[in-house]
């Protein structure tokens, strides 16, 4: 086998979906065969040899994912150690995972000082090649390694930093982790509001995603808080939600987890028999899976039932919380350790003990004030309001910007001055002008040209020579109104005062005739073939032109249209029907306007029928030379 079909086949070891041991322990099997097969393949040159190690780092990668998964910690360690060590400094991101991946290993083994250093290596990497999605997830996972060492305000800096990064990128399962890290946090410290509200996010969003091991880990985290905030209804609802669901898929460590919630609770509303059934039971898994921190969890709180019962069994209540003292101790473990304190200060003030109960009240309140003091959570709830501030203030950015394009947009469609009556609110607008000059433009032979043309380049000639009427007109002070088909209709005088409004209307319709005459488009390549150009004649336009009084407003709710409707339109749209290409179509109105004026020539064409308005005397526009 080659090295590129070994690297075609790992291609379905991508994706790692099941939770199956033994479809894991099969995976592993091919993955190890695809390995031995590699080393067996001598490399041609250094540029295969590259290759080949990029290959095996990939095949090294998976390998190590799936002995983590199994609990073969050093195995997964010696294949990820190996990547690190690689002699090959090419391929950073295979560096940052491997990492990244045994941060995790050290993690599960409660090695946090190994963790934390692993992760940094990873975080390191990731910073330098700019690969934010990445670095969010390292912060994670370094954010959960300071929740376990009590350090909670560590933890929710870096877990913050992780959840904007997270919205940034709309990575719904990031914005999860994060979401659930924080509420963890506001739980140790005991702040329940909070972490109530951030699970209650967490659970939303985990049902959208719709993967069942992270809906019940949130039913689980919700079950715990309306647990310490006593809605004992809430509480069960959500553990026995979280407990089906780890039974169902057969997590075992998890299901070991929910065990012991569900013994808590039960010891709260005094059902001993089912707490000590549920402690018992998780207690008896965690062993099995030598989850340390399971285990001490365990013993602690059958320490606490021992004491609690009718049983008041005191040497068992002791042995058990010496047992989640030591267990707690290794792991480095704090919060373990001060509720451990605690419980046994209780137990021996029960027994009047009293030098013992002071010696343990004293590591309790020793450590609680270390990771649970006023000014740590006056710290973890600014952290909340800084957050809460953000997200204001982005719902801020975002309206504002999508003002600004609605602002955009109307400002584009409409006269400036219009755009800006309707974004002040005002409902209906409509104006009556005594003075304005119209003036109407087409494009000669049109019709025909659009029998021809594809659609596509079609569109794209009427909008290169329509924004080039625009530049003219606006270079003038008249508005467009609007195009209809191949017309185009502008005025002078309506939305901006223009005094000399017929002047400028003369000026700006010599000057389209200027621009048209020479203007020529080219029509891209990627719009298709043009060889119907061949076929069409020179494009030219006829202009009319008519000055008196009109109405202007505004009509339609949801798309805004700005139109006139007077005398002067009609008049103005019957000057330019009855043009001819390449001229200029005045009233008589207009024409007298204009008539002293040195910079233009105005001939007669003498009295024409001008239909819906009778006999008219008319006169073509010229420039004086």
């Amino acid at each position: 086998m080659t090295a590129e079909e070994i690297c075609t086949q790992i291609q379905e070891f991508k994706s790692f979906k099941s939770i199956s041991k033994e479809v894991i322990e099969n995976e592993i099997t091919k993955l190890e065969g695809y390995e031995l097969s590699l080393n067996l393949i001598s490399p041609q040159n250094e540029n295969n040899e590259i290759q080949y190690s990029s290959i095996s780092s990939e095949i090294k990668l998976l390998l190590a994912t799936r002995y983590k998964f199994l609990g073969q910690y050093q195995n997964g360690e010696k294949k990820l150690l190996e990547i690190i060590d690689s002699k090959y400094q090419l391929n950073q991101f295979s560096k940052a995972k491997a990492y990244n991946i045994l941060g995790n290993i050290y993690d599960d083994q409660n090695d946090y000082v190994q963790a934390l250093s692993s992760f940094f290596h990873s975080k390191s990497i990731y910073e330098l090649n700019h690969d934010v999605e990445n670095l969010s997830g390292v912060h994670i996972n370094i954010a959960r390694v300071y929740t376990n060492l009590g350090d909670y305000h560590q933890s929710l800096q870096f877990v913050f930093f992780a959840l904007n990064e997270f919205e940034k990128l709309k990575n719904k399962k990031g914005i999860s982790y994060s979401l659930n890290m924080i509420g963890t946090n506001y739980r140790f410290l005991q702040l329940y509001n909070q972490a109530l509200e951030y699970f209650l996010k967490n659970l939303q969003i985990d049902e959208e995603l719709n993967i069942p091991i992270e809906i019940a880990s949130s039913h689980s985290n919700l079950g715990i808080i309306y647990s310490l905030i006593d809605d004992n209804i809430q509480a069960l609802f959500h553990m026995l939600k979280a407990y089906e669901t780890f039974d169902k898929i057969d997590n075992k460590l998890e299901l070991a987890n929910c065990s012991i919630n569900l013994g808590i609770f039960f010891m709260k509303v005094q059902d001993f028999e089912k707490a000590y059934i549920y402690l018992n039971k998780a207690l008896e898994s965690h062993i099995l899976l030598e989850n340390e921190y399971g285990i001490a969890v365990c013993y602690h709180n059958l320490g606490n039932y021992f004491l609690q019962t009718t049983f008041d069994d005191f040497d068992k209540s002791l042995e058990y919380q010496h047992k989640a003292l030591i267990g707690f101790s290794k792991i480095l473990h704090k919060e373990g350790q001060m509720n451990c304190h605690k419980s046994l200060s209780d137990l021996y003030k029960k027994q009047h003990d009293f030098e013992n109960a002071l010696y343990h009240i004293d590591f309790h309140y020793s450590i609680k004030n270390e990771i649970q003091s006023d000014d740590l959570k006056n710290k973890a709830l600014l952290f909340d309001q800084r957050r809460k501030i953000e997200e204001d203030e982005k719902a801020r950015q975002l309206k504002l910007a999508r003002f600004q394009e609605q602002e955009k947009i109307l400002h584009n469609i409409l006269p400036i001055n219009i755009a800006d009556r309707i974004l002040n609110q005002e409902t209906f607008i409509a104006d009556h002008f005594q003075s304005v000059s119209v003036l109407f433009m087409d494009l000669v032979g049109f019709t025909s040209l659009s029998s021809i043309a594809p659609p596509k380049q079609l569109v794209y000639l009427l909008d290169t020579i329509f924004t080039k009427a625009d530049e003219v007109v606006e270079s003038f002070g008249l508005e467009k109104i609007k195009t209809i088909g191949d017309g185009y209709l502008a005025v002078a005088n309506v939305t901006t005062p223009l005094e000399h409004h017929q002047k400028a209307t003369a000026l700006a319709s010599l000057k389209l005739l200027e621009t048209m005459r020479d203007f020529t488009v080219n029509i891209p390549t990627e719009l298709g073939e043009t060889d119907w150009i061949n076929n069409m004649n020179d494009i030219e336009i006829r202009i009319g032109i008519h000055t008196g009084e009109v109405v202007a407003g505004i009509i339609g709710k949801n798309k805004y249209t700005y139109d006139l409707w007077g005398d002067a339109v009609n008049v103005a749209s019957r000057m330019e029907s009855n043009s001819e290409p390449g001229r200029i179509h005045v009233s008589d109105e207009f024409a007298e306007s204009i008539e002293n004026n040195p910079e233009f020539s105005l001939i007669s064409r003498g009295e024409i029928s001008i239909k819906g308005k009778g006999t008219m005397k008319t006169f073509w526009l010229e420039k004086r030379i």
